[in-house]
């Protein structure tokens, strides 16, 4: 069964998410702060999930995020009371793939890390996929452009096969959010756009010449530019 990360200066909620995850058959390992997180994961390489809290000491969860994020896609969600559109979209361009708001129902947030958990691992029934230079290894959850590896979330590895799968055809924001987050994420679409432009950024010179925005529709993967 998956391993868990959990980590919040909270004991009663550390203790109450715990519970519930270990109901469910999940191992659980708990940190009180930041840096004991950031330990903890250094420790358990095969960590499959982290719950991170933002307002915690020594580290914040934002920062954590980051932190894990140049090294591991390890799927990431992150805990907290502040439920302003600014902190949750700070959280997914820090690397998170999901947020949860406190209070929370813990029956509710083992569903959604049960799901996280799922679209990680069966992103995809073939093995590879790619165009020009780029080559997605499904079955690894790795991405390398020219031969070299390309650290990606969970969500813009599965954004980006996608749109590899579908080279040509146009995704709107709102297909894109249905099919990656799934029909009860209850976001908007400028959480797509947040992890396009990243998933853009960290693909560098080939995410400029194929990752395309169609002004006032979505987004598409184009083999070429036509204006080369």
């Amino acid at each position: 069964m998956a391993k868990i990360i959990i980590a919040d200066d909270e004991q009663l909620i550390r203790r109450l998410v715990s519970d519930f995850l270990k109901k469910d058959g999940f191992t659980v390992l708990e940190a009180e702060n930041g840096d004991e997180a950031l330990l903890l994961f250094e420790k358990n390489k095969d960590t499959d999930l982290l719950i991170l809290d933002i307002m915690m000491p020594e580290k914040d969860g934002w920062e954590v995020c980051s932190e894990i994020r140049k090294t591991s896609s390890v799927p990431i969600l992150l805990l907290s009371a502040r439920s302003q559109e600014f902190d949750q979209l700070k959280g997914f361009e820090s690397g998170a793939d999901d947020y949860v708001t406190k209070p929370f129902s813990p029956v509710l947030l083992t569903k959604r890390v049960e799901a996280l958990l799922k679209r990680s691992q069966t992103a995809s029934k073939a093995e590879e996929s790619g165009i020009e230079g780029l080559t997605v290894d499904k079955t690894a959850h790795q991405v390398f452009v020219d031969g070299k590896e390309i650290l990606l979330t969970v969500k813009e590895f599965n954004i980006l096969l996608k749109l590899i799968e579908n080279t040509g055809r146009v995704y709107s924001r709102e297909q894109l959010l249905d099919d990656i987050w799934g029909f009860d994420y209850y976001g908007d679409t400028r959480t797509v756009d947040s992890h396009v432009a990243r998933l853009r950024t960290k693909l560098g010179e080939w995410g400029n010449r194929h990752l395309k925005t169609v002004y006032g529709v979505g987004y598409k993967i184009q083999e070429s530019d036509a204006n080369e």
